[in-house]
Order: structure tokens, then sequence, then C-alpha cells
């Protein structure tokens, strides 16, 4: 089963840098207005390595955003910027935060540590989403170029009794390295270095199965990047001497963050479509379409909140679809619904979201698999308010206002090695890059 492990892990060095002016979100959150903060932070934030600006790089003289990370991360390490461990560690990582839109203050606990990487066949990691070229290409490019991961693969393991934060939260005493993000949440590291804690915490996660939270790209890029080396690696591991487990060879493994999924603190965000610029989009002719498979009962004008609200009530796949004229609860018909839905498998058709993708946005409105993939005509935002505002201005044909996938789901799909629409998970908070670094060199 899941097989972890310490490693010694570059860092900042927090006597040259301010934690909070280097470390950055995962690079496919962090938006064009991020990226440019970030860069005016500091000289040495994480950003100009994971995600650069383009247009900063002479690419005439060959430079890229990938060769340039790679002179960026060997400078500084030269420098002194950022320090390496002395032993292999495991680190505890924890977040506290509030739960958007409530005043509810919740803590997430997890470790940072290498896990092993497996294909899929193996059903030891399971995923929940379909990945994309693109980015693979890209993050394979950078791994490439530096021979280093820099954020975290947010994996999920099974664990009610808690056994697992007993071993690491008994007494943390100060933590090692704490910053607050952007969204108030508050992240605390604390080195782990005791062998005999190490070896109770991989004998602790022995048994047990992993399901990727976030990362699924970066995962499959590092799985690929480790194909491809395993023949040399596996001659480098004869020669190795340490009473600690380790990978095979260094691209056997990559760094991951470990989360129980059945802990009170982790939270699922819902995230709402937005579908915009489409041909001869009408409301009234959508909702006249709509009301073969759905019922369509207009709310009273309201805000986001509201309708949000009005939503969670539900307990039939249902959603709130927001138009020109008005927003609408959309409650499914089974009788004509479900019938849509034959083909795909039993799970993903107690999903709210599978309702919306197969007979809305492909049936209804014309936006097949590929478009929804490449986003050709629909927008994915965290917050309700502002995908509602986008259709009062007229800057969107209509939003859809969904609930958030529940753990039970997400556990239930993953296992039965099915996958989610594109985009059905957000969850919150996001594990901040820079915290650990590992080096494949």
């Amino acid at each position: 089963m899941a097989r972890i492990y310490p490693f010694r892990a570059w860092r900042y060095n927090q006597s040259a840098v301010h934690l909070d002016d280097v470390v950055t979100q995962p690079y496919d959150k962090i938006s064009p207005a991020m990226q440019q903060a970030y860069y005016q932070r500091s000289p040495y934030n994480l950003v100009r390595i994971i995600l650069g600006l383009p247009e900063l790089f002479d690419a005439e003289r060959g430079e890229s955003v990938y060769t340039r990370a790679a002179r960026d991360l060997n400078a500084w390490r030269e420098e002194g910027i950022l320090i390496q461990e002395k032993d292999p560690c495991i680190f505890a990582y924890s977040q506290r935060f509030k739960v958007p839109g409530t005043e509810t203050v919740k803590e997430r606990r997890g470790f940072i540590a290498l896990g092993k990487l497996h294909d899929y066949s193996e059903q030891v990691v399971f995923r929940h989403e379909q990945t994309l070229s693109k980015p693979k290409g890209d993050r394979l490019n950078l791994l490439k170029a530096t021979h280093a991961h820099f954020g975290q693969i947010f994996m999920l393991y099974s664990d009610p009794a808690r056994s697992v934060e007993k071993i690491l939260y008994d007494d943390n005493g100060t933590a090692d390295a704490e910053v607050t993000d952007e969204y108030g949440v508050l992240h605390r590291v604390w080195r782990v270095a005791d062998p005999a804690v190490i070896n109770l915490l991989t004998t602790a996660m022995a048994d047990k199965k992993l399901i990727i939270a976030d990362g699924h790209h970066r995962y499959e890029t590092a799985l690929n990047y480790s194909k491809e080396h395993e023949a040399k690696g596996a001659a480098k591991a004869e020669h190795s001497t340490s009473d600690l487990p380790q990978p095979a060879y260094p691209e056997a493994a990559v760094m991951m963050t470990f989360v129980n999924m059945d802990s009170d603190g982790l939270v699922i965000l819902p995230t709402h479509r937005v579908v915009h610029s489409l041909e001869g989009f009408e409301a009234a002719g959508f909702r006249a379409k709509a009301e073969e498979f759905f019922t369509v009962d207009k709310l009273a004008e309201s805000d986001a909140t509201s309708y949000m609200a009005t939503l969670g009530a539900e307990q039939s796949p249902a959603f709130v679809a927001v138009l020109s004229d008005g927003a609408y609860l959309l409650r499914a018909k089974p009788e004509t619904c479900l019938p849509a839905l034959g083909f795909l498998p039993e799970r993903q058709r107690q999903l709210d979201l599978s309702f919306l993708h197969t007979i809305v946005l492909d049936r209804l409105l014309g936006l097949d698999a590929e478009k929804v993939r490449e986003q050709t005509n629909i927008r994915y935002l965290r917050d309700a308010g502002e995908a509602v505002e986008l259709v009062r201005r007229g800057e969107a044909n209509v939003t859809f206002l969904t609930n958030p996938v529940s753990m039970e789901q997400l556990r239930e799909v993953a296992f039965a090695g099915d996958v989610m629409p594109q985009k059905s998970t957000d969850f919150f908070p996001k594990l901040m890059s820079g915290l650990t670094i590992y080096s494949l060199d």
C-alpha cells in the first residue's frame, strides 16, 4: 500500500528572507494579478521558478521560463537563500482557517513527506478527475530543467481513529515555520527528524490507500518522469546506506501532503459554472428546453447568498440557474434525467454535476466534453456572488450555482476507479508552495 519516506528538504532560510514574501499558492491557482504581486514582493519569491513571466526572458538567446527557473534555483542555493536539512525529515503541517462565507474556524492537520509513485492500475493511488496534456507538458518542462518539486501533491487517506495525527501532534511545541496567506489561512510547519517517530508513521501509513485531492497533473507528470529514470535510478539505489526508509531512486517518489479524509478539518467548496458567448442564446428558450428534464421554479429576486441557502436545502440533484430574467431552481425529474445518464457508472449518476454537465451543458447548450475541457464557453468560479454578477452585467449567458461534492461521494467515485466531471472539487485551503522543496539531485 502507501509507502512514505523522510527527505532532506530544501527550505527558505528565514534569517535571509521573510517567509510571507516568498511562498505562494499552487501554480495553477495563481492569477495574473497574483503573479505580478508575487514578483513585487521579493526577488526570491517562488513564483519566479514555478510560474515565471515569459516576457522577462530573451527567447532569441535560448532563454525560457524553464531555463531561468533552473538558474534562479541554483543561484538561491549558492547564496544561502535556500538551505538543506542536515537529516531526513517529515514535516507536520497544519492550516487554521475560517470557512469561506461563514464564521466557522477549522484546523486541517496533515504532514509532508515523500510518497512512492504508483500507476493507477496498482490501486494504491486513486484519481477523481481527468487530466489535460498542456498542463502536464508545462510541469514536465519545469521538472526537467530544475530536477526539483516545489509544491506538494494533496493526498487523502482514511484513518477514523486518527492514529497518524496522534503520532505527529501529541506535543509539537513552537512551529519551525509560520505564515499567513492572502486568504487569512495560518500555515504552520514542524520539523520531525526522530527516527522512531518516522518509523511509527511509515508503519501507520503502510495499509493506506490514497486519493489525489489536488495535483493530478503534477502527479502524472512525476509518474511519467519516474518511469523514464527507472533503469538509471535502480543503479543509484544499490549504493544506499541509510537506515531510514527511502525511495528506490529519487525520481520514484514525489513530495506529498497527507490529510485524513475522516477529519472535520477537510472542507470542499462548490465550483460554479459560468457560461458565456453562446450564439443566439435566449433565457426563455433555455427554460423551455430545461423543463423536459427539470422542474423549473423562479426564485424571488435576491443575492447569491440567498440562492445558495435555497440550494443547500435540496436533497435531490438540483442547481440554481441565474439568467438575465431572474434566478431559477432546477430540480431533476428522475423519469427523464436518469435515462439520459444511463451510460454513466452508477456512482457518477448520484452527482449533481453529472446532471449539469451531461444534460444541461452538453444536451441543452451544445457544450460537449471537448468544449468543456478546453473552457471554450465556460468559466469556473468559487465566488457565487461574482458568478451571479457576470450574468446581471450582461457578461455571461447563464450561471449555474452548485452544491459542493461530499467527501463520501468523492471517496466512492475514486475507489471505484471512476472520475468526476471537470472541476468537481475545490478543497479549501490550498497547500502553500515553497514550504519545502524536494531536489532530485
